[in-house]
């Protein structure tokens, strides 16, 4: 085994009480930024922290937080087939996703400085200080998914939210699920879910720095999502770390061999993990699940 399970079992541990400080603080000054800016004064929004630091799995310190900015009082909706606005009793916001996006822009600007503030693709950058860390804002509309649960009630839906990236394309996430959903699998496995998923970040942070794998590909987010398919008792099968990495590459490596990963979900539970819009594929998921197991030097 490459690394010794004193290595192993300092990276179970999450970050520190001052980086969380940090975030917290991020957080509170994108929320007042948005809620004191005249032009979505008057809106509803739900600003939170998802990702890696939402979910308590990161593992480098001074990486983005990610953070949204969900207006509520605009929504997108996903109906059942067949049905309109009408048949919810909805009518045409009174924003666009364009506009508002912009907007939030603009308020960030007035409360970060023009120097720090980028506009990316998906998400509004703000470098970091001594007080924040670096963050990485999504302005999103609450997306209402009725077709998902056949609900044909206004008020009986499944909470997303939905983006359009600069390219035009649309996104689609479940945030809030994936907390809930991770909480919960980390309560079943004695707390060594999130645990196994940190080391397994550490891990592939380790072969992205030596060469040994594509980082664009191969996500922080595609590894949670994929010890999130990991049994809960395979998780907890061994005692030793070493013993339980071993065990989880290999299931999942058998699992995809087998066809058995076309039912795997995101940590949601909303999206099937291999998917078109996906950066990452099964065959390239599986090649880097061999790399690992070859890297890790197990026999």
């Amino acid at each position: 085994m490459k690394y010794t399970e004193e290595i192993l079992k300092s990276w179970t541990s999450p970050l520190s009480q001052t980086e969380e400080q940090r975030v917290e603080n991020t957080v509170l000054m994108i929320k007042d930024a948005v809620t004191s800016y005249d032009k979505v004064s008057e809106c509803t929004m739900e600003s939170f922290a998802q990702g890696s630091y939402a979910n308590n799995t990161n593992v480098r310190q001074n990486s983005d937080v990610d953070i949204c900015v969900m207006l509520t009082s605009t929504f997108f909706c996903n109906y059942v087939d067949g049905k309109t606005d009408i048949d919810y009793g909805y009518t045409a916001g009174s924003i666009t996703y364009s506009d508002y996006k912009s907007y939030i822009v603009e308020a960030l600007k007035k409360k970060f400085g023009n120097n720090v503030v980028a506009v990316g693709n998906k998400s509004i950058d703000i470098k970091s200080n001594s007080y924040h860390v670096n963050a990485d804002v999504v302005p999103t509309f609450q997306y209402r998914d009725f077709k998902i649960i056949s609900s044909t009630d206004p008020i009986k839906y499944v909470e997303g939210v939905k983006y359009v990236a600069r390219d035009g394309t649309e996104v689609i996430n479940y945030p809030k699920d994936h907390i809930i959903n991770g909480k919960q699998k980390n309560n079943n496995t004695n707390y060594e879910y999130k645990k196994l998923v940190r080391i397994m970040k550490h891990i592939r942070d380790d072969m992205v720095d030596d060469g040994k794998t594509d980082g664009d590909k191969i996500t922080s987010f595609l590894i949670e999502c994929l010890v999130w398919n990991v049994p809960n008792d395979t998780i907890t099968g061994s005692n030793t770390w070493a013993g339980t990495v071993q065990n989880a590459i290999s299931h999942l490596w058998n699992d995809i061999k087998d066809d058995k990963h076309k039912e795997w979900g995101e940590v949601s539970e909303r999206l099937y993990l291999f998917h078109f819009a996906r950066k990452w594929t099964a065959e390239g998921t599986k090649d880097f699940l061999y790399n690992m197991y070859n890297y890790l030097e197990f026999k």
